[in-house]
């Protein structure tokens, strides 16, 4: 029997709040080397640059990837 690979292809907005996903506060650990936890206290992602290059995925505000912003889906937004 022959194995297939299936592949999902999944897209996300680049930007903090375009259709129905919002980026909300930075959850990035600064101190987990010294085995502690402290958050740098950014509250909401913004996109260094436009949407489409590699630095909208650039928080402008703590300079985190915006995959260690807390995503939020929103319900009944259109």
């Amino acid at each position: 029997m022959k194995k297939r690979q299936v592949v999902v292809k999944r897209e996300y907005a680049a930007s903090s709040a375009v259709g129905n996903i919002r980026y909300g506060e930075c959850q990035k650990n600064h101190a987990a080397n010294t085995g502690g936890y402290a958050v740098d206290g950014c509250r909401e992602f913004m996109a260094s640059a436009g949407e489409g290059t590699t630095a909208s995925l650039t928080c402008a505000a703590c300079g985190c990837h915006r995959n260690f912003h807390k995503k939020e889906v929103l319900h009944g937004v259109n």
